[in-house]
């Protein structure tokens, strides 16, 4: 069933920008594997950030069904869709934060698969997912996968930096962030229900992100 666009806006500035290849977890800009995982060893379980806004604005959209979460992170928002009725896998490549997950898992009383791997190399299998995350990870050469990976009348939600990320803290490398209007032209194939690049003035610090709500027709 398709839903009808809740609200499309309109970046900045307007031109389609050229395709860059590039392989980051933009959310760890500056650290080594062996930093991420020392950092997710030090974390506690129940100490997991909210569930990304995007989700909890859209729950509506989220009626149940396989899902899987891309570069998870400590898994809260995996776990927010487990909640909500989802088999979901998370997947990430620190085994520190594949264990976290399943300790908050346990702790939230939902069940996850979390599984330590390469993303860049992670199979997913076409027309497997009713809802695919992707949330401050960038690797373009993957976006045809994921959309594969999507069933028919399938979600994907994502949410990650622009290149206006240069002029606060964090990753500043333009190869690393999304050009203006980028991910929604990546993803005209979609059916798209929401899209917003904006600075984002929520969090301690500004951010500029682009967030983007597609489905599979």
């Amino acid at each position: 069933m398709l839903h009808r666009p809740v609200i499309v806006v309109k970046a900045w500035r307007f031109r389609i920008a050229d395709t860059i290849s590039a392989r980051v977890y933009l959310q760890r800009p500056a650290m080594d594997g062996n930093t991420w995982e020392e950092r997710y060893r030090q974390r506690k379980p129940g100490m997991m950030p909210e569930p990304a806004r995007l989700l909890r604005d859209y729950e509506h959209l989220l009626t149940g069904g396989t899902a899987l979460d891309i570069a998870a992170g400590e898994g809260q928002n995996g776990i927010f869709l487990a909640s909500r009725g989802y088999t979901v896998t998370c997947v990430d490549r620190s085994s520190s934060a594949v264990a976290l997950i399943r300790a908050n898992a346990a702790a939230q009383g939902v069940t996850i698969e979390a599984v330590a791997a390469d993303v860049l190399t992670y199979p997913i299998p076409e027309q497997a997912y009713d809802v695919i995350l992707n949330f401050y990870f960038l690797e373009r050469s993957l976006l045809p996968a994921i959309k594969a990976g999507l069933k028919k009348g399938g979600f994907l939600f994502f949410e990650t930096y622009t290149i206006e990320q240069q002029r606060f803290n964090g990753p500043h490398n333009p190869v690393f962030l999304l050009q203006p209007n980028e991910l929604l032209n990546a993803c005209l194939d979609l059916f798209i229900l929401f899209y917003h690049e904006r600075i984002d003035m929520s969090g301690s610090q500004p951010r500029a992100v682009a967030s983007l709500i597609g489905q599979k027709t």
